[in-house]
């Protein structure tokens, strides 16, 4: 069955990605062009195997996958990677947890950024005031919050918003229990967080929208609520 996100014919196993540039950004499983934003880069590390170059920097030539974790693991089970490049290379049977665990690195070293430079706050009064006030620009739940802790920064949320006519709530993600932040963070752990504004900040929010956009496919849905995501 297709999905909404995959055009109505998808590579298969005979197919050589005929016409495929390969310095284009097109992701080699819808073959959908997009932004650097909307694709993970991938290159082929010297010993052959296939790694997510996050920060598109890495050196050689490089091949492009939309940021949905079901496309990651399409293009493993059908050896995309390989016929993109040319090359004969490697992709783990993981690669699509392996991304996973480096989105949500990437985003934990961004919060302890944001916290450092006073623009990421946690406990559940401090997050509920950074939202009365209009300084947060997103809030942060564990998925194994109390509901009532989560119902009543929804309520803050909620009034801002109506109080304020902005055009959408502001955002709220739900990407990690408590116990995992634990092992990713330490003493820095939370259950409820606020980013507030400022460039450490921003680069919390982008990174979030981009794990939870990986992990449930097509656009982040963090403007709709602290729904529980797919981990």
């Amino acid at each position: 069955m297709m999905t909404a996100h995959e055009p109505d014919a998808l590579p298969d196993e005979d197919d050589d990605l005929a016409g495929y540039d390969v310095n284009g950004r097109m992701c080699i499983v819808t073959r959908e062009s997009g932004s650097p934003e909307e694709l993970i880069r991938f290159v082929a590390a010297p010993d052959g195997t296939i790694v997510a170059d996050l920060k598109r920097e890495l050196p050689g030539r490089g091949c492009w996958v939309k940021i949905d974790r079901s496309l990651v693991d399409r293009a493993v089970a059908k050896k995309l990677f390989a016929r993109a490049l040319k090359m004969d290379v490697k992709a783990a049977d993981d690669l699509g947890a392996s991304v996973d665990r480096l989105l949500a690195a990437q985003l934990m070293q961004m919060m302890n950024m944001g916290r450092k430079a006073g623009q990421f706050v946690s406990g559940s009064s401090k997050v509920d005031a950074a939202v009365r006030s209009g300084a947060a620009l997103a809030v942060f739940h564990a998925t194994d919050a109390a509901d009532d802790g989560v119902r009543k920064i929804d309520q803050a949320r909620k009034a801002w918003h109506l109080g304020m006519e902005t055009e959408e709530e502001i955002p709220s993600f739900r990407l990690f229990s408590e116990s995992e932040m634990e092992g990713l963070m330490g003493q820095n752990a939370f259950i409820h967080a606020a980013v507030l504004a400022g460039q450490a900040g921003e680069g919390v929010v982008k990174r979030a929208k981009m794990l939870e956009q990986y992990r449930i496919g097509g656009q982040s849905r963090a403007a709709g609520g602290a729904g529980r995501q797919k981990q």
